[in-house]
């Protein structure tokens, strides 16, 4: 990852774009796709789509999700606290005690998600309070003043910033799925530059974490070949996740191709073979039942489309503190682009029956 698409990232990664509210993260999405695609076009609900043309009959579309969780202001109190709601799966257990951001059609508004002290609360109960019970404070003195700098339905996001650990990982709120739309980005450009038979469209959808929406209107619209919805999986490899769900899915050992359910098994293997060829080790996921991503809605779309998620391993999902290696999401742009193409000697992706 050079310098230029580090930048890229931070911008994604410090831009706000709870589901609903994706329009300022699209806009950087797409300032970067336009420097390398053929096209690029939105529909009316934001999804973003950067086209390469190619010379084939292939179609293949490699999509991140462009929005993130967060909270929305249900209403104001007479005192001058907010009172929120959800935005997607936010987590009660880590809202408290936390910096956010409030945006207004007139900018930033700061603020702290109220947290009892621990003197003052009882010692006996350790229940959470839920999201709806809680409370942000943005110093106003009274109802009437925070009505002038907030309005009800105004999206709300945790302040934090992009942090670096040992050893090279990165932390930040929203890897989920902003490294999703990064390499669909970045897939594209790096297909662009080694050239491709198949038409590959990169996609930044909305409103994933709400019920997949956009990915039903862009599988709709794009209808094509084969689609790879790119998002963030369960690393199991930190001491709290609990053993009955451990996946085997560790930070810095690559990629990670599911398999079952909406997970095209031709698709599969052909990514599989691709990552093959880069040298680029992958690993596997089950997904019995559902992936929980773009690809339960590609797959569905139309008259079925083949998809495939596929994951890149993150610690301590949906919360502040998100957890990458970013040498596995470099790897995830260079299987994306070396898929892309290859597309067109997969094709067609459909069972042998």
């Amino acid at each position: 990852m050079d310098d230029d698409q580090r930048a890229f990232l931070d911008e994604l990664l410090s831009t706000a774009t709870p589901s609903g509210y994706e329009t300022a993260g699209q806009r950087v999405w797409l300032d970067y796709v336009g420097e390398f695609a053929d096209e690029v076009r939105t529909d009316d609900y934001g999804n973003a789509v950067a086209v390469l043309e190619g010379d084939g009959d292939t179609e293949v579309a490699l999509a991140g999700h462009g929005d993130e969780i967060g909270f929305i202001v249900r209403d104001i109190t007479d005192d001058g606290f907010l009172r929120i709601e959800r935005i997607g799966g936010s987590d009660s257990t880590v809202s408290r005690g936390q910096h956010v951001t409030i945006h207004t059609a007139d900018g930033s508004v700061d603020g702290v998600v109220g947290q009892t002290a621990i003197h003052l609360r009882d010692r006996d109960d350790d229940s959470v309070p839920e999201i709806s019970e809680q409370h942000v404070d943005i110093g106003a003195a009274d109802g009437e003043e925070a009505g002038e700098l907030v309005d009800r339905g105004d999206p709300i996001t945790f302040d934090q910033t992009v942090t670096e650990l040992e050893n090279g990982l990165l932390s930040a709120r929203g890897m989920d799925n902003r490294i999703g739309t990064w390499a669909a980005a970045e897939g594209l450009r790096r297909a662009a530059e080694r050239g491709t038979d198949a038409t590959v469209y990169a996609v930044s959808t909305v409103q994933e974490e709400v019920g997949v929406q956009g990915a039903k209107m862009v599988g709709f619209d794009l209808d094509p070949d084969a689609a790879i919805a790119v998002d963030v999986t369960h690393a199991t490899d930190q001491p709290d996740s609990p053993g009955k769900r451990s996946s085997g899915v560790a930070l810095g050992d690559g990629p990670v191709v599911a398999r079952g359910s909406a997970n095209h098994p031709v698709l599969v293997d052909a990514v599989r073979e691709s990552a093959g060829a880069e040298e680029i080790d992958v690993q596997l996921q089950a997904t019995g039942i559902r992936t929980g991503t773009d690809a339960d809605a590609f797959y569905t779309s139309r008259g079925g489309i083949p998809s495939l998620n596929v994951g890149l391993p993150n610690r301590y999902m949906h919360t502040p503190v998100e957890v990458i290696d970013p040498a596995d999401l470099d790897a995830l742009a260079d299987l994306l682009a070396g898929f892309a193409t290859r597309a067109d000697s997969f094709a067609p992706f459909s069972v042998d029956l």
